[in-house]
């Protein structure tokens, strides 16, 4: 996690001079079809001089109020619950309705490479083996020797720099996200939480979400039974 609490000057953006900025390099209009039927229309955004090189998209859609900020959620990659709808986690449906809702409301999902907080696939896959021995996903990633969350956010206050956005209304329960958007410039005006999307197989999974980060969901809804 990259800490610019002590960074004292700034671009005219708000963001730290020490980070590079990044532009638009190419943005396309794509329709987009989720499993259950719902459609919409988006503009898919890409990017040059992203600080950490990977290939991060911006997903703008709807049409913002010019009354207040854009609705923005950081939505990291993850292939077994976007792709696979994996139910060991609630990746897949927060994805689904983060769409939903930013259309309606105006702004953009920016969608990172960040594949198991940040650890990759193939180490959350082992992540989740030793988890079928019992660890928590945290506990998982520290005995592989890895961080809890080794996620940075500077590409993702890049891409809305880019955008021209430096206020947001972040659409999130991991209170991080918050704080790094903040560290890096921009202004988050409302913490907006999301739904709460339980199985019986990710409710471990979103309990040690709560106790060992902190997440903004109701721990009392989230039983082990």
């Amino acid at each position: 996690m990259r800490d610019v609490r002590d960074a004292n000057a700034t671009s005219d953006s708000g963001i730290p001079a020490d980070i590079p900025t990044a532009s638009v390099r190419t943005r396309v209009t794509v329709p987009l079809r989720f499993g259950d039927g719902y459609t919409v229309t988006a503009d898919l955004v890409t990017f040059h001089g992203l600080a950490d090189g990977q290939e991060h998209v911006a997903v703008v859609l709807g049409e913002p109020s010019a009354e207040r900020p854009p609705l923005v959620r950081l939505h990291s990659e993850c292939l077994t619950g976007d792709v696979f709808g994996s139910a060991r986690c609630d990746c897949g449906p927060q994805l689904r309705e983060a769409v939903e809702r930013i259309a309606d409301r105006g702004g953009v999902l920016l969608y990172l490479r960040q594949e198991g907080r940040g650890i990759g696939l193939y180490n959350k896959l082992d992540a989740y083996a030793l988890q079928d021995q019992g660890l928590d996903t945290y506990e998982a990633n520290a005995a592989l020797g890895l961080p809890e969350d080794a996620r940075d956010y500077t590409a993702a206050a890049q891409m809305l720099g880019a955008l021209g956005i430096d206020a947001l209304d972040l659409l999130s329960n991991n209170p991080d996200k918050a704080a790094q958007l903040r560290d890096l410039g921009l202004t988050v005006t409302q913490h907006v939480p999301t739904g709460v999307f339980t199985t019986a197989h990710n409710v471990r999974y979103l309990r040690a979400k709560v106790v060992h980060t902190q997440h903004t969901l109701p721990l009392t809804e989230l039983t082990a039974g």
